[in-house]
Parts: C-alpha cells; structure tokens; sequence
C-alpha cells in the first residue's frame, strides 16, 4: 500500500489538543492565526478527556477561579452536558475547535519528525494512524503543549528531572538532583449498586489482603483513586508501557480488595469504568528566557510579565508512588494567585517555538503548583494570543516580550483571562459617559479580597450611559456572574442523576439599545446566552446613550454583572 503524504501551511502550529493546546489554538485562531492543531488522541482534553478522567484543577480560595477560554468552555459544557458525561463532554471540547474557522484539526496525529533551519521550526510530520497518511505542516510559529515535549526533537533544550536544593535556593528540593519525576495515575470511576456480586480480578491482577493493600484511602465514597500512582522512579516517556501495565495490575487488585472486603465496604458500589491510558503528572520542562523557581512562587510571582496565574498548591508527589508506605504528595504551601511570567512560554534557543501546559520552563518544585490543568489552560490561551500579536507585527516570541507585552497583556484581559497586579484598561467612550452603575467601569470582572465589584438587576433593569454629545458607538463588551465559586468540575460519579444547571445569576437574555436621533434602537438582542464574557459588534451608530437591559436569568435570582462597556 502507498502511504500518502498531505502538505498543510499555517501561520499557528499546535502540537497537542489537552486543555493547554486546545486553549492556544482556540485563542490563535479568533486572533486571526491561520492555525493547525495535531493532536495523537481521537478527542480532546488530554488528562480531562474520557480517556483519562482527571478533574481540572487550578487555583484556590474564593474568585480565584480562572475564566476565559477554559470558563467559556466549561458553561459550554454545563448547557450541552447537563449531566456532565465525560464522553459527551469530550465532543464538546471537540465543538469548541472545530467551530473556529481559522483552526484545522487533525487527531489521531502524531508528530514524528521535526525539521529546523538556522534555529526555527520550519515543519514537523505526523503519522495519522486511521487514515495511513503522513501529513506535513509548514508553519511560522509552533508550540508544543503534548505534554511530553516532543518538539524537543527540535534541539530545544530541555530539563528532566529534580533539581538539587542549591542550584535555585528552593528549600522543597532535594539536596541532589536525580532524574525523579512524579509518577502516572490510572483511575477508575464507580456506580451505585443495589445488589452485591464479588468481584473477580484478571489472574495478572495484584490480589491484596489486610496486610499488603497499599496504604492509601481505600473506602470507594468520594474517592477518585488519584493515588493508584507508578512511574516517577522509571521514564514516564520511554517506559509509558511499562508503567501502564503495572498500574492495571494494581488498580483491579485494589478494586477486588475494596469490593470484597468482609466490613461491606464495597458492597454498594460496582467498577463502571477503568482507565486505559494513564495520566501523566511530569515528563520533561523546556527551558525558557526564565526559569520559574520555588521562591518566586511563594513571593507570588509578582513579574511586569505575567500573562496568567497560578494558585494550586505545590503538590509534589512522592517519585516511588504507590510503594512509598508514607504520605503519597506534601502539599507545600502556595499563594492563590501567583503570576507566570509569559518568559517562562517561549524556548530560549528555537527561535519561534512557543510551549504551554507541564512542560513550560520551570523548577521541578514550581511545576508541582503550575502543572494542574487550569492553570495550563490559561497558559495555553497567552501563548494562542501571544502567537497572533507575533504575525500581526512580523515578531517572533521573543520579539512580544520586547516590544508588544503591553498589548498581550491587555488582549488576555479584554478576553476575560485574570492577571494579578495587571489592571485591564477600560475603553475611553465607556469612562466619558455618565453611568447610573459606576461600578460596572471600575475595570474589575470579579468579586475581589476588596469587596464586590458588580450589580444585580431584577428581571427587566437596565443600566445606561449617557453622552453630553453623540457618539459613533460600533460594540460592547460584557462580563457577567457565572458562580466563580463553582469549580465546574466533572464527577467522579457519572451516573448519579444530578442535572447541573447554568449559573443562576447568568443572564439568558438581554439587549442593548441606544437613543439614536431620539428613537430607540435595539443594537444587539441575545436570548439564550450561557457565556460570562459575551462581546457584541454591530454597524457603527451615533448613540447619545447605550442602555444594557436585562430580561431573563437561568434562575429567579437577580441576574448580576460585573462589566459593561461601550466601543
């Protein structure tokens, strides 16, 4: 049989499609990036997807929820998958792409050969196992968010590894460094179950008793066995294989142990799903222009170029896992939020190779805090805008650090992406006109430590701005309550009934009209909205006011807002 070979051309270049990847692809292609996505999965979402299972994590603490392209995902997932069904979930994240048409998919791809000239990627091939097909994809800029860094193959460079307590100062290290990494997990998901059958394991399962079960939380309610844990001893790359075997050997053995102990502990519970595919905690870590390091996280990564935030906790998992008879992670404490500096996004020597997700360029003790999938996905949407700022300009990544971070960091910020210490500037036409809901201009899309920073409306209020001249009027900009205090996470329980409904302080619909030539005009009229960040465009119009008017929420709660701005 010939095998074919299919040449594509883009501006954008993503090689992984997990929370990271997807978000930089999405946020490059509304840009205005011509992009390409490779993805070596036939879905989305890496450690989230069905595959894996793994809740999205990110930071602590009350309004520290992150929001942008992972929020707007997310309500998507709440509107189309009430019942938050992994595999339904799984074609939502695949909606989220392919509605882009500035995006080409591909999954079911992976990439298997670089090319580089004088320090940049120019191509990279990759093998599509259900077609038999070798697809080439030029591009000007890449970013690898697979996880495992398989541009790497690029001659980036790249740390593997703990490093030793000396080489950043970072207390939490180990006195030398070694090539331990934190190890994979498998999971598996349970149902209820009125009636009690013993569970059999494979014969090649482990078979625990008492005495040789490992020590871990072995009662099945609100356990998603995120510790049935292996690898950070071996290569989590090479001996991928290796340690998916060993984890199945251990994850039915714990599940006949827990099933059939003689307490009854088990006895309402039935294994709905096993994992396949491990998740995977760390790999390899690219090295950037910055180096993030255990002191800077704990001093809150206070950096002019910080472009998202961390706040999960540096959880660093033991490397011997599951045969460590003490605590299988130390959570060492981190502050919620501490910002990433854009630095840490780019190589240090491939001159156009972006990367977002685990393998950014940290210490092995940051990277227990930012490795966690929020926080990723943030990531992954500074690099997809960073990436179209560098085409628009004719700059390189380094090139934004430079001359364009201003401009990136206010893009993040008017696309709904929080970064601590960095205020979002308000449009000037919105600061001119005279408000009866001041703060809905303060310049703050959320509740903060200071207080509250939105307005509730009952069905049917309105807010309005008023000019002492008219003004050409041509968008707005809204952000709205969609609960930050929700975490928007799947179960681990799929089959429990529970329909999630959409925040309830979301407005479902609204309109914004103006006073045109002393006529009332309706501008935009949305009625089934399920979006926190929604922005409207219409034909430029000469407003002597622009009134926001809130119709219905998803609840019989006040609706609530945090920003209203006009272009």
């Amino acid at each position: 049989m010939m095998v074919k070979t299919r040449e594509l051309c883009a501006d954008f270049v993503v090689v992984g499609g997990g929370m990271a990847g997807l978000c930089a692809a999405v946020a490059a292609a509304r840009n205005g990036a011509k992009t390409v996505i490779i993805q070596d999965r036939p879905m989305f979402g890496g450690n989230a997807s069905s595959e894996i299972r793994m809740w999205i994590c990110g930071a602590h603490g009350p309004n520290r929820k992150e929001t942008g392209l992972l929020e707007e995902l997310q309500l998507d997932n709440y509107y189309y998958n009430p019942e938050l069904r992994f595999t339904i979930w799984d074609d939502v994240m695949y909606s989220f792409a392919i509605r882009e048409p500035n995006l080409r998919v591909l999954l079911n791809s992976s990439v298997e050969k670089v090319e580089v000239e004088n320090g940049k990627i120019t191509s990279v091939t990759a093998w599509n196992l259900v077609e038999y097909t070798r697809y080439k994809i030029s591009g000007k800029l890449f970013s690898d968010c697979s996880g495992d860094g398989i541009l790497r193959l690029s001659g980036a460079k790249f740390r593997q590894g703990r490093e030793g307590r000396d080489e950043f100062d970072e207390s939490h290290a180990p006195e030398v460094e070694d090539k331990k990494t934190m190890g994979n997990s498998i999971l598996i998901q349970l149902r209820r179950t009125s009636a009690h059958r013993p569970f059999r394991a494979p014969e090649w399962a482990y078979h625990y008793t008492d005495e040789t079960a490992p020590k871990r939380n072995l009662m099945p309610e609100g356990n998603n066995f995120w510790w049935m844990e292996f690898g950070g001893v071996k290569d989590t790359i090479t001996d991928a294989e290796e340690i998916r075997d060993e984890l199945y050997k251990i994850a039915y053995g714990v599940w006949e142990y827990i099933k059939n102990h003689s307490d009854g502990r088990g006895h309402g519970w039935e294994l709905d799903w096993i994992g396949s595919l491990p998740g995977k905690r760390e790999s390899i870590r690219f090295v950037g222009d910055h180096i993030l390091c255990q002191k800077e996280v704990e001093a809150e990564g206070k950096f002019k170029d910080s472009v998202c935030y961390g706040g999960w906790t540096m959880d660093d998992h033991h490397p011997e896992a599951i045969y460590y008879p003490g605590a299988p992670t130390i959570f060492h404490p981190a502050p919620s939020p501490f910002g990433i500096p854009y630095r840490s996004l780019y190589s240090v020597n491939i001159d156009n190779l972006f990367f977002a997700g685990r393998q950014i360029s940290t210490t092995h003790m940051a990277l227990s805090s930012t490795r966690v999938m929020a926080t990723t996905a943030m990531m992954g949407q500074a690099v997809g805008t960073a990436a179209a700022i560098a085409l628009r300009h004719g700059e390189l990544p380094r090139g934004v650090y430079e001359r364009h971070l201003d401009e990136l960091q206010q893009t993040l910020l008017d696309q709904d992406q929080f970064i601590p210490n960095i205020p979002r500037r308000v449009p000037e036409l919105t600061l001119k006109a005279r408000s009866d809901r001041e703060i809905l201009r303060d310049g703050w899309d959320r509740d903060w430590d200071d207080g509250e920073h939105g307005a509730s409306f009952a069905a049917g209020e309105s807010c309005s701005y008023t000019f002492d001249k008219p003004e050409t009027v041509s968008g707005a900009r809204l952000v709205f309550d969609s609960d930050l205090a929700d975490l928007k996470r799947q179960r681990n329980v799929e089959t429990s009934g529970e329909i999630r409904e959409m925040p309830a302080k979301l407005p479902r619909a609204f309109r914004v009209e103006a006073d045109v030539d002393g006529k009332n005009v309706v501008l935009a009229n949305v009625e089934e909205n399920h979006h926190r960040l929604v922005q409207l465009a219409w034909k430029p119009v000469q407003a002597s006011a622009v009134r926001l008017v809130l119709e219905t929420g998803w609840s019989a709660e006040p609706m609530r807002v945090f920003s209203f701005d006009v272009k």
